[in-house]
């Protein structure tokens, strides 16, 4: 195994309205948000320092996530995406959104866990471990 596996590799606040949440975490925590354009909205990047520290993600009008309720989301770091997903089935878990590529990012895929909790599957792209 990497030196990543099984590491906590992202933190994103999956919420309904960034903008407060973006207000609320700059007050609370002093981040600062970065805007980055995304085909599906503007993704927010909050950062200690010049550390990326976390994410924050509109799940307002889109298919899937309608009634559910602002909640943080973990992915965590694998080798192989397609490998864990296999394994976290064969270990009791479900796959409840199939992998898929974003470019520059990484392969990610959702699971639930055997007690019924959601976390994301992620082998990062070269460009994530490098930093």
């Amino acid at each position: 195994m990497s030196e990543y596996h099984g590491k906590i590799w992202w933190n994103e606040l999956n919420t309904d309205d960034p903008e407060a949440a973006k207000a609320f975490y700059e007050t609370v925590m002093g981040w600062t948000v970065e805007t980055v354009p995304m085909p599906t909205g503007d993704y927010l990047i909050c950062k200690r320092g010049e550390e990326a520290v976390a994410g924050i993600f509109s799940i307002k009008d889109l298919e899937g996530f309608e009634g559910i309720p602002s909640h943080w989301f973990t992915y965590l770091a694998v080798d192989d995406v397609d490998a864990s997903v296999v394994q976290s089935q064969s270990a009791g878990g479900k796959l409840t959104r199939p992998a898929w590529d974003i470019p520059g990012v990484g392969r990610m895929a959702v699971i639930q866990d055997p007690t019924g909790a959601y976390v994301a599957l992620m082998t990062p792209s070269e460009e994530m471990m490098q930093g």
